[in-house]
Formats: structure tokens, C-alpha cells, sequence
């Protein structure tokens, strides 16, 4: 009754099927343990950001900055220069702006300081001046931004003085010095903060629960679908195979429609 298993159209199928399937476990399993690191990430960043990361390194040796060494303690020794501000940031449920300083190190290249936060509309009256003379800051370093916190590019239109992400492409036309590819919001009770709320170190980017974290999910549960959906119709087209050679074997061939042997008398061929 299972000869038809040896045709070659059923090797053909089980061999589809026996490559198929663990192909798609396999792609399930690879997209789960990517929404796995991506959870993993997404704690790490959490607590690397509410977490004493202990004693602060020197900027250099921390750079260029990813996923291990974004919110680490760093620390620059320089004067401050050129003072900008970013508008439209949120830090405890209300808008405001950050006020941020350009470090001038000495060695030609400027490290972007967020010294504070204040809220209401960007100005620059309100934000006050920083300190005089040599200083040695200490904050979080953060990676440079691709957007702005609400989503919007740096296109333009912003007035003089403002800047709308804190990134070395968005930095290096308005100040002298080249930029840092990296920025340090400063440590609660610093000298720099006076008068102001400091702004907390956030999670480095692509580190979250994002929407790529779950579309990682999502495809998860589709390549496992995929593999039900091939055993599936494996069994179908087997249990049709099997029905069909067990009515052969019993004679139980169905009579063809009336319209066909009508069809097939009609044009066979009359004899004179």
C-alpha cells in the first residue's frame, strides 16, 4: 500500500520536507535567541545606567563607545567653551532643554558636555554660565545621537544657539574645534550643574526592547509555523496517497463523470 513512496515524485517531497524542516527550527531558535540578547541588552543598559559603575577612566581610553562602555564614568580636564542648547527634552515627565558646553580638552578637539536640564522653552538667559578657569569633569559618556529625543531629525530651522542632537555631524560647523564622536552628562553635584537638574545617563542605542526586538519575536513564531505548516501537508498529501492506492488495490475505481464520456463520444471518430 506505501510503494507510492518510492516514486520519484515522493522522494522529491521527502526530501523537501526532511531539509525544510530543520531549516525553519533552526531560523526559529536564531530569531528567539536574538530576542533573547536583545531582553539581555536591554536589562545590562538598565542597570548600567542606575548602577555606580565605580571610578571614573580617562575619556580616551573609553573610546569610540558601544554597548560595554556607554554610561562608564569618564573624565576630561579642559575649559569651557562655546555653550549651546537642546531643545525639547523630557526628564521627569516634563519638557524642557538640556544646556550643553563644549569642553575645549586642549589637544584640538572639543568633548560635549550636558551640564544640566531646565524646564520650560529653550533660553539662553536662564541657563547659566559655566564656571571660569581649568576644570576636570566627571559624567556618564554617551554615544552620539542619530535623532533627537522626540524623533525628529536635525533638518534645520532652529534658532541660533540651539542645536537639535548632540552628535559630532551636528557639532562640527558650530564650533571651532573638531568634536568628540561621544558626549558626558555630568554627575549630580557637580560644580557645572548649579541651578540645574542633571540629566541621567540613558541606554545606548539598539539596546532595548524596541520595535526590531519584537519583530525578532514575531518572526520567531512565523518559522515555527512555517515548520507545522510543512508537516502538515506532508501527512495531507500521504493520507490522500494512501486512500488512493488502498481504493486501487480494492478495484474501486470511480466511474468518470457522465459529461466526460459525452465528451470523449463525441469526438471519437464515426465509422462509415
Amino acid at each position: 500500500m506505501y510503494r507510492f513512496l518510492l516514486t520519484p515524485r515522493w522522494w522529491g517531497i521527502n526530501v523537501f520536507v526532511a531539509l525544510s524542516i530543520p531549516v525553519c527550527l533552526f531560523m526559529g531558535s536564531w530569531q528567539l535567541s536574538r530576542f533573547e540578547d536583545r531582553v539581555q541588552d536591554h536589562e545590562d543598559a538598565k542597570r548600567q545606567a542606575t548602577t555606580d559603575t565605580g571610578a571614573a577612566r580617562p575619556l580616551t581610553s573609553l573610546l569610540p563607545v558601544d554597548k560595554k562602555t556607554s554610561g562608564e564614568k569618564a573624565s576630561a580636564t579642559g575649559r569651557w567653551g562655546k555653550q549651546l542648547l537642546v531643545p525639547d527634552r523630557e526628564l521627569d515627565d516634563k519638557r524642557g532643554y538640556y544646556v550643553l558646553t563644549m569642553l575645549e580638552t586642549g589637544d584640538g578637539k572639543a568633548l560635549p558636555v550636558v551640564r544640566g536640564w531646565l524646564p520650560g522653552p529653550a533660553d539662553g538667559k536662564k541657563a547659566p554660565a559655566p564656571p571660569k578657569g581649568e576644570v576636570t569633569v566627571t559624567g556618564a559618556l554617551q554615544a552620539s545621537e542619530s535623532m533627537s529625543s522626540d524623533g525628529v531629525t536635525t533638518a534645520g530651522g532652529l534658532p541660533s544657539g540651539q542645536v537639535g542632537m548632540i552628535s559630532a555631524a551636528s557639532l562640527v560647523n558650530l564650533v571651532p574645534d573638531d568634536v568628540y564622536d561621544a558626549w558626558v552628562t555630568l554627575d549630580r553635584g557637580d560644580r557645572g550643574t548649579a541651578g540645574m537638574k542633571a540629566v541621567p545617563a540613558s541606554a545606548p542605542e539598539d539596546s532595548g526592547l524596541d520595535i526590531k526586538a519584537f519583530q525578532n519575536l514575531g518572526y520567531t513564531g512565523e518559522w515555527f509555523v512555517f515548520a507545522g505548516f510543512v508537516l502538515f501537508m506532508w501527512f495531507r498529501l500521504f493520507r490522500r496517497e494512501r486512500e488512493l492506492a488502498r481504493d486501487a488495490e480494492l478495484g474501486l475505481v470511480p466511474d468518470e463523470p457522465s459529461e466526460t464520456k459525452a465528451a470523449a463520444s463525441a469526438q471519437a471518430p464515426t465509422r462509415s
